[in-house]
């Protein structure tokens, strides 16, 4: 599928963008597909939020693609790395890592409000995440976005999704704005979703995301790409996802065995 130049401007320009109906139902089959089988088997970077009566209702995990089949397919095969080829306006891409989110029926937990890029052991500008919702997405239990903060040029220190922060002495880092009590100070987007449409947004685009009062449960898979200009960073403080096997030096390019390049 090839994205119009006005749908990569307004990528570049607001830092996020609602790509409608670009996923196939045969593809959106595979994913779920996918995402039971690894629940079933979940990593050990598995993660539950929030629970009711012994259930989990808030749930994540990742970098599993190398070993669930409908995933690597998915990012080899759908031509969603196509995509992220235009969007980004770069000459490569590479898989940086995939991670779903689960919020069933019920869920009241916030995701709290952060910026994905200060987790990661990523520098660049040439970026770009896919959230990928596999049910019916009411705009009231839709992840929310913050238009324009990838230009900020602010990095934020990580939240963990329990609510406390991560402890982090990069001196560069500041704490995020008080965003949920001040939104009317922000050009805050949140869509209607239906499976096959997808948020594209890039990692320095701060974001939240309501519970889930609908009567749907909420699965997302998220897609991770990054290209030209992106190079490795090893924090100082605790990073998300960890990537312990990856050896590369601060200002390597990402081009590894962990973070292959996608021929498109």
């Amino acid at each position: 599928m090839l994205i119009d130049q006005d749908t990569v401007n307004l990528y570049q320009d607001q830092g996020v963008i609602l790509v409608k109906k670009i996923i196939s139902s045969n593809w959106i089959k595979k994913l779920k597909a996918g995402i039971k089988k690894n629940f079933k088997n979940p990593s050990q970077y598995k993660c539950v939020y929030e629970k009711k009566e012994d259930k989990d209702i808030f749930y994540d995990d990742y970098c599993n693609w190398q070993r669930i089949k409908e995933y690597k397919d998915f990012f080899y095969n759908s031509g969603i790395a196509e995509i992220a080829l235009q969007l980004m306006k770069s000459n490569k891409v590479n898989i940086f890592h995939e991670h779903v989110l689960i919020k069933e029926v019920g869920a009241t937990k916030k995701t709290p409000w952060h910026q994905d890029q200060s987790y990661y052991c990523v520098n660049g500008f040439q970026n770009i995440s896919f959230w990928i919702p596999l049910d019916n997405i009411p705009q009231s239990s839709c992840p929310e976005f913050v238009i324009n903060s990838h230009k900020w040029n602010q990095k934020f220190i990580p939240t963990k999704f329990f609510g406390n922060t991560y402890d982090h002495v990069d001196k560069e880092f500041e704490k995020i704005p008080d965003i949920e009590n001040n939104k009317e100070q922000y050009d805050i987007v949140s869509y209607d979703l239906i499976p096959g449409d997808a948020i594209a947004f890039n990692f320095a685009t701060v974001h939240g995301a309501p519970g889930n009062t609908t009567k749907y449960r909420r699965r997302a898979f998220s897609a991770r790409f990054t290209g030209d200009d992106a190079t490795y960073i090893k924090r100082k403080g605790e990073m998300s996802p960890p990537f312990p096997e990856v050896k590369l030096k601060n200002g390597q390019p990402l081009d590894c065995d962990s973070f292959p390049v996608i021929s498109v």
